[in-house]
């Protein structure tokens, strides 16, 4: 699959870009403090973040989500240099260092004035969009003389994006055993959210959901004409939290495994189409949780990769902060949850 380079107009509206990613903990000291700002004003106790902040131990306590956003600010730097365009990217994250608000306030010592904000997420939900959006008005509403900062809307639809995820998930089908890749199901994953929040993402409702299905089908009917296999897909969660109360979306990943174990699929491949890198929720919930599942049932299955720095994602991204003025969302879209 390809996807035509649109060139960035001479003349844009923006002075710089900014890159606004989730944060991740640098180190061990750090995971606890990280979590705490993640779930602040949920009342949950810090001997109960140290539990959840078990996986990041496993890894060192280090989250890989900050070196691959410099990855991307990178390969965003090079795409506009090769273009010949003078423009500069800044970073800056919600829950840790680099924090968005001094992202905010060297903008304004540089004078910037009208900035095109891309967020690390690329679906409607309140979490995985209007929560950017909350962010960046508290940090300009804290910086005398900050400029206006535009945020990009979703992405998963955008041809760059299905583009990466097809040709990653055809090395993953490729790789399987060959008796099985023809039936292997493709089993697209995301990061789960209280339903209520699902029921309120988008101007209307059910974006959320509604927004993976479509990427999800994209991706499967591109690697179907890649490889002249129609098979089977379909769209599960992972990383649930929070109350055991709350209803939230399913099935968990793990939970699909087992049953598509006894219905007697013979491979699967996991495509993380809800994450644009291998962060944690990749590494942790599907490399190692997921895969060790589907090793334990005897099912054949191959991870695929994220859009991460594919040239065709990081020019996507650029066309939707470039191209033309971004259109905001809706007023209205993503209602904030009323449950914690």
């Amino acid at each position: 699959m390809t996807n035509p380079r649109t060139p960035i107009p001479e003349s844009t509206p923006y002075d710089a870009i900014l890159l606004l990613g989730f944060g991740g903990p640098e180190g061990p000291d750090d995971v606890v403090p990280f979590l705490e700002n993640v779930t602040r004003g949920r009342g949950i106790p810090r001997e109960r973040l140290a539990q959840v902040g078990e996986h990041y131990f496993l890894f060192g306590g280090r989250s890989p989500i900050n070196d691959q956003n410099k990855a991307l600010i990178a390969a965003l730097e090079a795409d506009l240099a090769a273009q010949g365009v003078d423009l500069p990217v800044y970073w800056g994250n919600r829950n840790w260092e680099p924090y968005l608000v001094d992202a905010v306030r060297q903008m304004t010592a540089d004078g910037r004035q009208r900035v095109a904000c891309i967020a690390t997420s690329a679906y409607s939900s309140w979490s995985s969009c209007r929560q950017y959006r909350e962010n960046l008005a508290a940090a300009v509403a804290e910086v005398p003389g900050a400029p206006q900062i535009d945020k990009i809307r979703w992405f998963a639809h955008h041809p760059g994006f299905v583009a990466a995820f097809v040709d990653r998930t055809v090395a993953a089908v490729t790789d399987l055993p060959e008796d099985v890749r023809d039936e292997a199901r493709l089993v697209f994953v995301t990061h789960s959210i209280p339903t209520k929040m699902n029921d309120e993402s988008g101007p209307t409702g059910g974006e959320y959901v509604a927004q993976h299905l479509a990427a999800a089908a994209a991706v499967a009917e591109g690697v179907a004409t890649a490889t002249g296999v129609e098979r089977a897909h379909e769209l599960v969660y992972c990383s649930r939290s929070g109350s055991p109360h709350t209803p939230w979306l399913e099935p968990d990943v793990n939970d699909r495994l087992e049953e598509l174990a006894a219905e007697g699929v013979t491979a699967v491949v996991l495509i993380p189409v809800g994450f644009i890198s291998d962060h944690m929720e990749v590494v942790y919930d599907l490399d190692t949780e997921a895969l060790a599942t589907a090793e334990r049932l005897g099912i054949p299955a191959r991870r695929a990769g994220t859009a991460g720095t594919d040239p065709r994602f990081v020019s996507a991204l650029l066309e939707l902060a470039l191209d033309r003025p971004i259109e905001a969302c809706p007023v209205g879209c993503c209602l904030p949850r009323t449950e914690t």
